[in-house]
């Protein structure tokens, strides 16, 4: 049996997450930060404290650890211009930071001077912002150094190390911090597989036809196959859909079948078909939709 193999492509689509409600009046209030997929970090700090007179801190400090069962979230944009932290008191405390470069430029070691609130700052200029505890600034300025990063796929943070000061609606008082993030290496990303053999049936009984194929992995997920088959016989257009679901685990191919019923009134006949094929899985280790397609000339033979 012959076959035509695709081998899957990413699908970055990050998702919106809402870290808490639209500002509204006053200096509270937070707004949606955009993300790829939040990972808790393996071992990871982070703490500041501020002047009096600072609205964050409150003239306090903090101070979290994920060995003192505090959880830590991290993740960075698609172009990795934007790291976001999500803090989990065991305490009951919560705060979000966002340290982002100029626009068209990844994070990378050195000092951000002239931050401004993140996500509000302008493209030439990086942005900062570190809110929680139902306290956020209006506007604010910063400076931010980062001292290590390294990125993983989709996201994915595996080394932070950075210091921040913040100032909120132009006051001398500020909040000062440091975060550290260090997590194993990142998981490889789902790399799918789909392959459609180059013959079918068209059974002479109900006019469906049959199609099969298979589909590989590099790490257990259930795969979604579905497509469109075409065909045209004595100036008729056929058409017909077909899906089906497989559990795909990492090693030999799996093989799928699935059958396409016609549309109309004209069955699917002996000849050549054009499929339509297309293979989707959810990446378990980032949250994201990955996917293969082909399209490809079938010859059905009677059925």
């Amino acid at each position: 049996m012959e076959f035509r193999v695709l081998r899957g492509g990413l699908s970055r689509a990050a998702a919106v997450v809402a870290l808490a409600a639209a500002l509204a009046t006053g200096s509270t209030g937070l707004l949606p930060v955009e993300e790829a997929h939040a990972a808790p970090a393996a071992e990871g700090t982070f703490g500041f404290s501020g002047d009096e007179g600072d609205y964050i801190s409150l003239g306090q400090s903090y101070a979290y650890d994920t060995a003192s069962e505090d959880r830590l979230n991290v993740y960075a944009n698609a172009d990795n211009s934007v790291v976001s932290l999500s803090v989990d008191g065991a305490n009951g405390d919560w705060w979000s930071l966002n340290l982002a470069a100029p626009s068209g430029s990844a994070l990378a070691p050195g000092t951000y001077a002239g931050a401004t609130r993140h996500p509000f700052n302008e493209p030439s200029e990086p942005g900062l912002s570190l809110d929680g505890n139902g306290r956020g600034c209006n506007t604010l300025t910063g400076t931010f150094t980062i001292e290590e990063v390294e990125f993983g796929p989709l996201g994915y943070v595996k080394t932070l190390d950075a210091t921040f000061e913040q100032h909120c609606e132009g006051d001398v008082a500020a909040a000062r911090g440091e975060v550290h993030i260090d997590s194993p290496a990142p998981p490889a990303a789902l790399d799918l597989g789909l392959a459609v053999a180059l013959e079918g049936t068209a059974s002479t009984l109900n006019g469906k036809a049959t199609l099969h194929g298979s589909v590989s992995c590099n790490k257990p997920v259930r795969v979604d196959v579905a497509g469109d088959v075409t065909q045209v016989k004595k100036r008729k257009l056929i058409r017909g859909s077909y899906a089906t679901v497989v559990t795909c685990v990492p090693g030999a191919p799996v093989a799928w079948s699935a059958k396409a019923v016609p549309t109309g009134d004209v069955p699917f006949q002996r000849g050549d078909v054009e499929v339509e094929a297309r293979a989707t899985a959810i990446d378990p280790d980032y949250d994201q939709s990955v996917s293969a397609a082909e399209t490809v000339a079938v010859h059905l033979t009677r059925g």
